[in-house]
Parts: C-alpha cells; structure tokens; sequence
C-alpha cells in the first residue's frame, strides 16, 4: 500500500488491500467493497462523490487518503473520437495512453503502457527514440485505466498492452496488472491483449500461466535478415525461436496468436514477402493484423499505397487465415501504431485539445 507523503494512494488496491485500509482506520470491513465500487466501476473523481458513504467517512478519506496523484498533462482528441493522454506521476516521469471507441461498436479500448521509455529500439516505432527510464508498478499501469475513466465517465471494456514500452520485459508488474483488470476492473481476460516483440523466455513462461488473454507478436517481417533491420531485438531472439514459442502458447492455451506486421512500402510489402509469412507461420493458430505503417519524426519510412496494401492481404488470405488490415485510429494526433513518445506534443490548429 502507497503512501503519498501521510495519505495512502488507493488506486490500484485490490478489494482484500483496500479491506486492510478500511479496517486498519477502525471503519466497518463492508466500506471497503464500497469504496471499491466507487474506485472501478462508477467511477468518482473524488471521495465527496462518492454518496452511499457517509459524509464523516468522506471527511476522514479527504483527510488521509487520495485516489491518485498521477495527472492529465495534455488531452487530445482526434477527428475520429481518440483521445490521447499525456499522464505524469509523481516522480515528474510521463507516459501516453490511448482511448479508443468505434462507430459500430461499443467497445472502449484502452491501449496502455508499461514502461517509460523503451529498449527495443524498432526503427519504425517514435517510443524507441526515447532514452529508457525505467518500469512502470502495477499501480502506476492500472492509474492509466482509472484515469480515462474517471476523466471521461466511462467504463474500459477492452485493454491492449501496445502503449510505450515492451509488456513481457516488465512481465512481473503487467500479470499483476492484468489480474486487477480482470477481477477488480471486472474485464474478462479474453478483452485483454498483450503485444511483444518477441521476449521468448517471457513467452514460455506466460504460457505456464495459462491465462485465456490474447497474445499479440510484433512481427513486421517474415524472415531473420530483414527484421533484424528494424528490430534489434530479432539478434537476440531469432524469428525462428519466436515461431517456435508462439506455437507452443498455442498449442498449450487453444488461444489463437495475433499477428501484427507493420507494412513498410518497399521494404517488407511485396507479394513474396506475404508467400514467406504464409511459410513461416504454417501449423500455427494465428490470425493476422496488417499495420500500414504511421509516420515518426525522423524516420524516413513510407506508407504502401492502399493497392500495395490490398494485395498483400489478398497473397497472405491464400493460407485460409483471417487477415484484417488494422482500422487506422488517432493517426492525426499522433496515436496510432508506433507514435507514442512520451512527451509534450505541439497542438496545430485541427486539433482538439480538452
């Protein structure tokens, strides 16, 4: 439990944490379940919002207790209904986290962070150009979630772990964080996805685990020679030992992979490169997200032409696998897939800052 100078932090307290609170300052132990339903499933901005409690336990909750320090430095939100978050903690460091919401459907996706700073160093990816810091707590990857939903009133029904950073080189703090999504957030496991670039040891060992979450593995080409050019991580886990620890999760769980592979105009978008994916993942349960690749600052990559792009699905739908070409969200706010950086953005005048 968090103290912050003489009052106790509560976000991020599970249910039996919050009990040792509640008990531990002479109140009744059924406060805390109430207290934990103002926390995650209302959610109050603050403890005089919180009605079903008294006001002289709302007084004493004032007095030594806060529901986070983490602050909003900057909100945008783009054309498309994205908001993007620019949070601080209260060591002065920050990190970017993303709403998502689609017209057709009423799901609100949360994608998240998990380390200020990143040490994969992808050449497509803007959080790669940022000098890694250090990993996020539990506590301080669960404030991402409270805080979009304190800010907006609304409830995250899915949570992708694709925000700054890579999940399973902060493996012990993100499960943690996936089990208070699930049991304290009440967000079914199947809703939560974790993306990596390849940490092979983190992939068995998150296989052990047996957990019915979605894996996703940040591919983005089909064989050894050409990731190792963007992807300085493929030198020390070889494609080949990632395929490998791929289909034994998915063999072990009966959970499908999710293939992610962003699409860079004339390096790793031609047709044959599709035929080797098809070869590469054969016998593997996986589906396959395409990502036409977003712009970084100071990276002189391109996006393919949407009939580039059409044909490539079309060559790698020849394997009978479910192929989508991810819907482009937040790209005008710096949002989208491998723009997060960490950092103060300058506002141009289409921008929606609230």
């Amino acid at each position: 439990m968090e103290n912050s100078g003489s009052k106790t932090v509560l976000a991020g307290l599970t249910l039996s944490e919050l009990e040792d609170f509640i008990t531990g300052i002479g109140q009744p132990k059924f406060r805390a379940g109430q207290l934990h339903q103002w926390l995650y499933q209302k959610p109050a901005v603050e403890f005089d919002l919180m009605t079903n409690l008294s006001k002289e336990f709302r007084k004493k909750l004032n007095e030594i207790a806060v529901i986070t320090e983490t602050k909003i430095v900057q909100k945008l939100t783009g054309q498309d209904g994205t908001i993007k978050y620019l949070l601080e903690y209260p060591d002065g460091n920050r990190v970017e986290t993303v709403l998502m919401s689609y017209e057709k459907r009423p799901n609100l996706t949360a994608c998240i962070s998990t380390q200020i700073g990143c040490t994969m160093g992808c050449a497509f990816c803007a959080t790669a150009r940022q000098k890694f810091v250090r990993n996020l707590t539990a506590k301080e990857i669960i404030e991402q979630l409270l805080i979009i939903q304190m800010d907006t009133g609304k409830l995250i029904t899915n949570v992708v772990f694709m925000g700054q950073g890579e999940p399973l080189l902060n493996y012990d703090e993100t499960i943690k964080a996936t089990q208070i999504m699930n049991k304290d957030f009440e967000i079914g496991m199947r809703r939560i996805t974790i993306s990596t670039c390849g940490i092979v040891p983190n992939i068995y060992k998150l296989t052990e685990l047996n957990r019915q979450l979605i894996l996703a593995i940040s591919l983005h080409a089909p064989d050894h020679e050409l990731r190792k050019k963007i992807m300085p991580i493929e030198n020390k886990y070889p494609i080949e030992e990632v395929v490998e620890s791929l289909r034994f999760f998915a063999q072990k769980t009966g959970r499908r992979v999710t293939v992610e592979y962003i699409l860079i105009k004339d390096f790793n978008d031609n047709i044959e490169h599709a035929g080797k994916l098809n070869k590469l993942l054969k016998g593997l349960k996986y589906n396959i997200n395409i990502i036409p690749y977003n712009p970084v600052d100071g990276c002189n990559f391109e996006r393919p032409s949407p009939e580039k792009i059409n044909k490539f699905r079309e060559e790698l739908e020849k394997a009978y696998k479910k192929v989508t070409v991810r819907l482009e969200k937040g790209s005008d706010i710096a949002a989208a897939c491998g723009q997060l950086a960490g950092k103060l953005q300058e506002i141009p005048a289409t921008f929606s800052c609230k």
